[in-house]
């Protein structure tokens, strides 16, 4: 099957499922196209006949969802996000940001990893100790795509809001590095502190610093001319051509498009866009953004035929939704404890940063990635199996009771 048809495929299945939760669930538009997506994979796996349940085992197979969520989507709706955050807020809450995005994220890498081990070892299905460090390390960053489309259908204080976003958007980084790192270990190799460092500065640091370029030569692009059309063509091809550059110097393209997009949304917004720039410029991102989320949502529905449903795997994979919150919890606690004596925070700031930590398709994508060779079949497939019930859990209840959750921690 070609690209166009399984696009065509997909487009037409994101629209109907759109359609039918808007007419009769009402449902947040990702949330409703997720859930479709998944009850009638569901039912077709258990239900339908032998024929069809190949035929669409077989279309979603050949979908590589790593490479469409990592190389094409991501890159878009990072830019896409960062565009709405105000930088002066973000600068308010940087400490509990820089600390959440990193430490935090380590600490909850290895609480997970570690129970984590114990579980499957206890349920028999056997992976590594350093194979779960890598499971631990995928599924703690939180998803700045799931995040922000959730956090648009929630009324979420300012401030919280921006430590849920600046987290999700700035996590993705460290939580890599630390992914590659651990497996470059597991998978046999000798990486030592020195390449990790490096990796993190390459990676992060470089990303960075290719984004605020990038960022500042469309800021000037985009300050010396007066025409709507070329303005956004710019930061289309800000998006395509600055993420595959980073690709190719092996930089973090998550990084760079989120801080062009905090530049092109702060200071390219207020000084080098007209009125009539400013409302076009939005409407064609918040587009971009709603398609992309709604085939990103049905993608992870329908991986549902990618799993192997193995009872072991399934009953490991639920008590580690509990074990993944518990170690959210105990990770957002560090920036409160460490900053309450010279900050004052929201009332149940813990439990809303806590329920608020959505995981979503970057954590499905980097599971699908892990070498077959390297970790076995058996381990991979109880990795993946945790994965996506720790996202469906996320998404689906998560992000559908989030609001209710914040009106009564914040009375």
């Amino acid at each position: 099957m070609s690209h166009i048809d399984t696009a065509s495929i997909l487009l037409t299945l994101a629209a109907v499922f759109g359609y039918i939760n808007h007419r009769v669930f009402k449902l947040p538009t990702s949330i409703g196209i997720l859930l479709i997506g998944l009850v009638l994979s569901a039912l077709l796996l258990l239900f339908g006949n032998e024929s069809l349940r190949v035929k669409a085992d077989v279309f979603v197979s050949e979908i590589d969802f790593n490479r469409t969520v990592m190389d094409v989507m991501l890159s878009f709706l990072l830019f896409a996000g960062a565009l709405h955050v105000n930088l002066s807020d973000l600068r308010s809450q940087r400490r509990v940001v820089a600390i959440l995005a990193s430490v935090g994220l380590v600490v909850s890498t290895f609480l997970v990893g570690t129970v984590a081990y114990f579980i499957f070892a206890w349920t028999g299905v056997q992976v590594g100790y350093l194979w779960c460090l890598v499971f631990g390390a995928l599924i703690s960053p939180t998803d700045p795509v799931a995040v922000l489309g959730i956090l648009k259908t929630v009324g979420v204080p300012k401030s919280l809001e921006t430590k849920i976003t600046g987290e999700s958007l700035f996590n993705d980084g460290v939580g890599v590095v630390i992914y590659l790192a651990l497996i470059g270990v597991a998978a046999g190799g000798e990486v030592s502190v020195g390449e990790v460092g490096g990796l993190f500065v390459e990676e992060v640091g470089g990303g960075v610093l290719l984004g605020g370029v990038l960022g500042s030569i469309a800021y000037f692009m985009l300050k010396t001319i007066d025409n709507y059309q070329i303005e956004v063509l710019i930061t289309l091809a800000l998006v395509t051509g600055g993420y595959q550059l980073a690709s190719y110097w092996h930089l973090s393209g998550p990084l760079a498009m989120v801080v062009a997009g905090l530049m092109i949304g702060n200071q390219g917004r207020l000084m080098a866009m007209s009125d009539t720039t400013r409302e076009h410029l939005d409407l064609f991102w918040e587009l971009i953004d709603e398609i992309l989320n709604a085939l990103l949502f049905l993608l992870i529905g329908l991986e549902i035929f990618v799993l192997d449903w193995s009872p072991e795997s399934f009953f490991a994979g639920c008590i580690l939704i509990v074990v993944v919150l518990a170690s959210r919890m105990f990770s957002v606690s560090l920036p409160v404890l460490m900053l309450k004596k010279s900050r004052e925070f929201s009332p149940g700031v813990i439990r809303i940063l806590t329920w608020g930590g959505l995981r979503g398709g970057i954590s499905v994508a980097l599971a699908l990635a892990l070498p077959k060779d390297a970790i076995g079949e058996e381990a991979r497939q109880a990795i993946l199996m945790a994965t996506y019930l720790v996202v469906i859990f996320s998404i689906a209840v998560q992000g559908l009771t989030l609001k209710p959750v914040i009106a009564r921690l914040m009375k």
